[in-house]
């Protein structure tokens, strides 16, 4: 039999008799920010969500999308049953079907698979929950000796760039840029992805701080800053290794910081002096003018700090990008104050306990084979490479993720989920473009509805969730599916016993931070300095800001940073002559809340942003259908001639699902399963695109 439904946490609140009620929560999903919740309550109805104003980073400020969350929540469409595919895969046609003939049937599946590396389970941010994201799931495909999934897809490149310069994901503290004098946005449209640094952005404008942005395309950000340097993808660093070169002649240079705290500054010397201004000039497509400038506002303002965002690492050289940069404070010693320094992601500081959490020990000693997620297409079609040579999948889980829409190359995604021999699970709340394809489509609860735990990316809170009212009756949460799945294989360690709120509790060891304090607010702080590495002590092995890797050494890799061209570089290819990014769309996130009506009225349809002179010589104006396309394949959408774009280089706004653009493709139909330089991550911002009208009868002939 199945077990009940999650009910609401009896210690949030009194029992519902037309009383309101406050739940604390946490922002599920994949941003920096990760805002603490508040939930009101009443007849078990949520009927308000806001920013907890208690918690300091969030100041009890949503951004507009999860300020729609309850529009999401009680969406007409939101999965409410277990269902069973019933037409051809990709159709979207199911019949309902009870949980517990569900649950026999895949586990019965699953048992019959010979070969377990065969079973590949597919999940990423859905949402960023260690219980709901990180915990029962990984414990059963451990026991099950499923294949392992190398989850890349969003940050691994940059995440590595930092591991090899400053021993993990670490960097200042967010709330201090509101006291930096020079703040660079590199790579990050904070007004639509970050909102709540922005605020601290805006307090350090009002002090006289001077704010400049670094970005391909001119975002909502790049038009509120002092300037913007509008570069050309993958070129970050060239533009790094110029500023290097400046700070180096002008004397711009903290000797002493670099003597005691750095590693391997020689090399770099060296290196940067072979990019003098007038040479990156020519490589990111800048004025040499506008680089010198900056590189002088660097060298000479105290305290600066870089807020450096994932963009910047999704092309081929954009772990080296990231490392590039993350040398720049160092130099300047920078890091002496709490306001100066470089925040790209705060993950390594949290203490998560994720081995009590995911028990790899349940592998025992076993081995299984790693899948790339950002090579899905090339796994799921049978390249022995993406592979690593072994069996064939025959069956994916997929949860906490969307690959039809999100993954690179997706015309090969679609072609892998369409095999009639891949068994396919998919867990979800909505009827997505993988959820077409599966075999079986399980309803998953929602954020208000189960209980997990959060750390963040962009500051150091620690945040708990609970249930605030109940989910549909036939509704279960993640870590319930298997949690049941696990007994249905046989599997007896007690740890798959575990209830949800008994996993929130195993995240942290009870030393690591103060439980009392989270169970009583909702959040708790991380103990850490001000300012972290203001005397060295980065998390490396030698304890110094690393310029020079010998652990990148050690595999043959240059251990100094270094720029890596794109491999697909605007203007190199006569038949594909344009660079397209396909930054997110500012009322989406990935593929979440796409179809929440009133977010999607606000993105109106699929746009490439093209620059006037690109536009003008291919005879489109804004509003016109265009062809966008490359060897990989075609995406239709509407052309939309806006300075936001800089010439040679097309802006696809993402990511939409499949079924809501005119031909059923979105822009990863364009994108490539190449990976970055390190961290084996996407390239999804290196690709190069031609751009034709659609002409109708009628209409013309073609220019």
């Amino acid at each position: 039999m199945s077990s009940p439904a999650p009910t609401p946490s009896s210690s949030s609140s009194s029992s519902d008799t037309g009383e309101q009620r406050r739940v604390t929560g946490a922002c599920p999903h994949d941003c920096p920010d990760t805002c603490a919740l508040l939930t009101t309550v009443q007849d078990g109805v949520a009927v308000k969500l806001q920013g907890n104003p208690a918690h300091a980073h969030t100041g009890g400020v949503l951004c507009t999308k999860v300020s729609r969350y309850l529009e999401r929540h009680n969406h007409p469409e939101r999965l409410t049953q277990p269902l069973r595919r019933v037409g051809a895969k990709g159709e979207g046609r199911f019949e309902p079907v009870s949980w517990d003939e569900a649950l026999d049937d895949i586990a019965a599946r699953l048992k019959a698979i010979a070969e377990p590396q065969a079973i590949l389970p597919y999940s990423y941010a859905g949402t960023m929950g260690l219980v709901q994201g990180e915990s029962m799931d990984r414990r059963f495909f451990h026991k099950l000796g499923a294949s392992l999934l190398d989850r890349t897809i969003c940050s691994s490149a940059g995440g590595e760039g930092l591991a090899q310069t400053y021993g993990g994901k670490v960097g200042m503290r967010v709330e201090f840029f509101a006291e930096a004098k020079l703040i660079l946005i590199w790579g990050s449209n904070s007004i639509g992805s970050n909102l709540h640094f922005w605020r601290h952005v805006q307090t350090a404008r009002r002090a006289g701080a001077r704010i400049v942005c670094i970005d391909p395309r001119r975002t909502e950000t790049a038009e509120k800053c002092d300037e913007h340097l509008a570069l050309l993808p993958g070129t970050d660093a060239a533009l790094a290794f110029a500023l290097m070169h400046e700070l180096i002649v002008h004397g711009w240079l903290d000797t002493d910081y670099i003597e005691r705290h750095t590693l391997g500054w020689d090399g770099l010397r060296e290196r940067a002096l072979q990019w003098p201004p007038s040479r990156a000039a020519q490589v990111c497509g800048l004025p040499e003018a506008q680089i010198v400038a900056l590189a002088r506002d660097y060298g000479t303002t105290q305290p600066a700090a870089i807020r450096l965002n994932y963009g910047v690492q999704r092309a081929r050289g954009g772990g080296n990008a990231v490392r590039a940069i993350a040398c720049l404070p160092a130099l300047t010693g920078a890091w002496r104050h709490r306001a100066g320094g470089l925040l790209l992601s705060a993950s390594s500081f949290f203490p998560v306990d994720r081995a009590a959490l995911q028990r790899p020990d349940l592998l025992a000693g076993r081995q299984p084979r790693t899948v790339n997620m950002s090579s899905i297409g090339d796994a799921l079609t049978g390249d022995a490479q993406a592979l690593s040579g072994g069996p064939a999948v025959q069956a994916v889980v997929v949860y906490n993720s969307n690959p039809l829409a999100v993954a690179p190359d997706s015309a090969k995604v679609a072609a892998g989920f369409a095999r009639t021999d891949l068994f396919t699970v998919v867990l979800e709340q909505f009827q997505t473009d993988t959820a077409d394809h599966a075999d079986y489509l399980l309803p998953a609860t929602m954020q208000l509805e189960h209980w997990d735990i959060h750390t963040s990316y962009g500051h150091t809170d620690v945040l708990l969730n609970r249930p605030a009212v109940a989910p549909p009756a036939e509704v279960r949460s993640n870590a319930w599916v298997f949690r049941e799945l696990a007994r249905r294989m046989g599997f007896t360690e007690p740890c798959f016993a575990d209830d949800d709120e008994a996993l929130c509790r195993t995240a942290f060891r009870a030393d690591a931070l103060d439980h009392e304090q989270l169970w009583d607010r909702g959040f708790t702080s991380l103990r850490l300095a001000e300012a972290p590495f203001a005397e060295g002590g980065f998390p490396t092995a030698s304890g110094r800001c690393e310029f020079h890797s010998a652990r990148l050494q050690a595999v043959g890799q240059d251990p100094l940073p270094a720029y890596l061209p794109n491999y697909e570089p605007a203007g190199a290819d006569r038949d594909f002559p344009l660079a397209m990014i396909s930054p997110p769309a500012r009322n989406f996130l990935n593929s979440s809340f796409v179809n929440v009506r009133s977010l999607r009225a606000m993105e109106g349809a699929p746009v490439l942003e093209m620059h006037a002179a690109d536009a003008q010589t291919r005879g489109i104006a804004s509003g016109d259908l265009v062809r966008v396309f490359n060897a990989r394949g075609e995406h239709r959408c509407h052309a939309e001639v806006s300075s936001r774009a800089r010439p040679g280089v097309v802006n696809g706004l993402g990511i939409w699902w499949r079924k809501f653009s005119p031909d059923g493709t979105n822009v990863n139909q364009l994108t490539s399963q190449r990976l970055t330089d390190m961290g084996r991550g996407p390239t999804f911002y290196d690709c190069a695109v031609q751009v034709a009208a659609v002409r109708t009868p009628g209409a013309g002939s073609s220019p």
